[in-house]
């Protein structure tokens, strides 16, 4: 099985958090989608003999496509791989795109799986953020989203937010919890380097969330959750019993991908493949036929790397078996060995020849992390 990737880096405007690769240029939209489609036959052999199980578009913001757009992109991919009739096809969406009318129109198209980008029901979080949607819109569109039949709907919160409480978030999750959607992606903030909110909290304009109650928020997430019968079953994911996103599981569980699209990433689990991030050199790139990505064949030591830092995320955890028929006795040895002291302090549980976090290990999981890597 087998995965694809489309990446919509369109946005109407930057949120001040994020730094993904987007751009606020809607009148590249039409050669953009044209180039995707070249790059779809460009390597149509990238994925050989492999059915599609996933599509997932991300970005930016794909919910600014019209049909005719995702209309010509289905067209490329189902004429060009064999893809699963139960396949999931996921799209990325901002509230206030999900309006009665955008719902009418994609009616007819194969999408099965819906991610909003909510981030917070407050509204003054959603200025702080730069978001374009209001509390209001965020309700609103999965409501319509569950009139347009979707029954597979995921929604992403931040926590850790600028002056954001416990209660807050607890009153976050409240919301969150009474939509009825099946899928929750929940992230605590980071301040990545050169966003806006990092420039804010250099200058010392932000009330930033504390590191001991973003954890109490975590954990708060997870009690709340499983209330709610919602499975952790990534660190940040929670889903319904038959709802986690297929798409994100395939690259816990080391499955080949394409990506298509600038600044997108692809594994065929030897290699990993990374577009060049800018839509203007991807078209050029694209028309004149030349290179337009960078590739690195993965070394034995980073695929071990790869597959001890994806997996320990998961609630399935590390499989020893799997590791050490993978990749010797002698890099189990060292996980087994460098783990140690984790399983001994409860952070991490070893049983039936896998390694999970507990509660407490995954509020320090970075650091455990840190300790397996095989530099």
């Amino acid at each position: 099985m087998a995965g694809i990737y489309i990446h919509i880096p369109f946005c109407q405007k930057k949120c001040t958090y994020c730094d993904f690769y987007t751009e606020v240029a809607p009148q590249l939209i039409p050669n953009l989608i044209d180039s995707i489609i070249k790059e779809l036959d460009i390597r149509k052999d990238y994925l050989p003999d492999s059915a599609i199980n996933t599509i997932y578009l991300g970005g930016g913001t794909p919910s600014i496509l019209s049909k005719e757009q995702f209309s010509k992109i289905f067209e490329a991919i189902f004429s060009t791989y064999s893809v699963n009739e139960d396949a999931e096809i996921t799209f990325e969406a901002n509230p206030d795109d999900l309006t009665t009318d955008f719902f009418e129109s994609i009616r007819l198209l194969p999408f099965n799986r819906i991610s909003i980008g909510i981030q917070s029901f407050g509204d003054e979080d959603l200025k702080r953020i730069n978001r374009r949607h209001t509390a209001f819109q965020a309700i609103e569109s999965v409501s319509n989203a569950q009139q347009a039949g979707f029954k597979n709907i995921s929604i992403d919160l931040i926590y850790g937010l600028p002056s954001q409480t416990l209660e807050k978030w607890e009153k976050q999750l409240d919301i969150a919890l009474s939509l009825n959607v099946q899928h929750i992606s929940a992230y605590g903030l980071t301040y990545e380097e050169g966003t806006v909110l990092w420039k804010q909290r250099e200058k010392g304009i932000l009330n930033v969330v504390e590191d001991e109650t973003m954890n109490k928020m975590y954990s708060l997430l997870v009690k709340k959750m499983k209330e709610n019968s919602f499975e952790a079953y990534e660190i940040s994911n929670f889903a319904l019993p038959n709802f986690r996103s297929r798409h994100n599981s395939s690259y816990w569980k080391q499955e080949s991908y394409i990506g298509l699209g600038p600044s997108a990433h692809s594994y065929d689990l030897i290699s990993r493949q990374w577009n060049v991030a800018s839509i203007k050199d991807y078209i050029n790139a694209i028309e004149i036929n030349t290179e337009f990505f960078e590739r690195e064949e993965l070394t034995f030591e980073a695929r071990y790397n790869d597959f001890v830092m994806v997996s320990l995320r998961t609630a399935e955890g590390i499989d020893l078996i799997t590791l050490e028929h993978e990749f010797g006795i002698k890099l189990a040895k060292y996980c087994l060995q460098n783990i140690k002291p984790f399983i001994d302090t409860k952070k991490v549980d070893f049983s039936v020849n896998r390694l999970r976090l507990t509660s407490d290990g995954i509020l320090i999981s970075n650091q455990i992390l840190i300790q397996l890597m095989k530099v």
